[in-house]
Parts: structure tokens; sequence; C-alpha cells
């Protein structure tokens, strides 16, 4: 059995809006165009994820909803992924249970972990990257401690 695990980062945000708080903002135009593309090219991975979780940021959650689209998935909000650190995404993750589970969230964070899970390959996490990794075993408490077997960075440009 193996572990996947896929960090999308929310796609591009709106800044037009200096009345809005920080977690109300919606995606932009260019958000709008990536998420349901970068979803379709993770779909024809073939990759189904048992969980999709999500920040509760209105742009992290229209992002994860492309996702469940085209993935034919629902999302489940997590409030705490609202600028998690690496350790709250690993551990919301493996809270699932699931074999397979995404994350849609926020840098720093995401790419943090990205870089970690990658050992320092990954660097960078711009808007709608989505990272995929793979591990031989089905242990949770192996993903960080052990290297993946293979890992992915996709981006919208």
């Amino acid at each position: 059995m193996t572990i996947e695990l896929v960090l999308a980062r929310h796609a591009k945000s709106d800044w037009g809006d200096p009345g809005l708080r920080d977690h109300d903002r919606p995606l932009n135009e260019r958000g709008v165009r990536d998420a349901p593309r970068m979803a379709a090219r993770l779909a024809a991975t073939g990759f189904r994820p048992e969980a999709l979780l999500s920040s509760t940021a209105v742009r992290a959650r229209t992002t994860a909803e492309a996702f469940a689209a085209a993935l034919e998935t629902t999302v489940t909000l997590v409030p705490d992924l609202y600028g998690a650190p690496p350790p709250t995404l690993l551990t919301t993750a493996s809270e699932t249970g699931a074999s397979r589970v995404m994350l849609v969230a926020h840098n720093p964070g995401m790419a943090e972990l990205a870089a970690a899970l990658s050992g320092g390959r990954i660097g960078e996490m711009p808007t709608c990257a989505v990272a995929r990794f793979r591990w031989d075993d089905d242990d949770w408490a192996l993903v960080g401690a052990v290297d993946p077997i293979e890992w992915h960075l996709d981006t919208p440009r």
C-alpha cells in the first residue's frame, strides 16, 4: 500500500478591495482560469483523493471546489489550514486516516512543506501549484521522516 499526498496552493487571489479581510479575498481572473485547468491536469494523472481538505479562506475554498469538480469528490473545510505551518498540514492530512489526501492551503506553509518533503528540490509553490508525493508505505508517521519514492511539481505557468 502507498500514501499519496497532494499539496495545492490556492489560485491567484484578488487584492482589488482593500476593505476585505485577508480571509475573504476571492480569486482574480487568472485564478478563476488556473484552478480548473490545474484540476483537470491533476485528474488526468488518475489521482483521486480519499480526502480533499481545504482552508476556509475564500480563495482556497474556491480553488478546492474546482479540484473537487474535476476529481469527482467533495471538499472538507478545515479552519486550521488557514495559514498553517508544515506540522499542522501534515498532522491534518494524517488524521484523515486516508492513503490519498489532497490539501489546498496557503504559503508559506505549503512551500515550506513541499521543500521539506522534496529534500529542498521544490523551492517555491507559486499560486495554483500542485505538488504530488508518494511513499511506498501506509504509515503516515513515516511521511516527512522518509523520502518519498517519487514526487512531482506542476505549475500553471
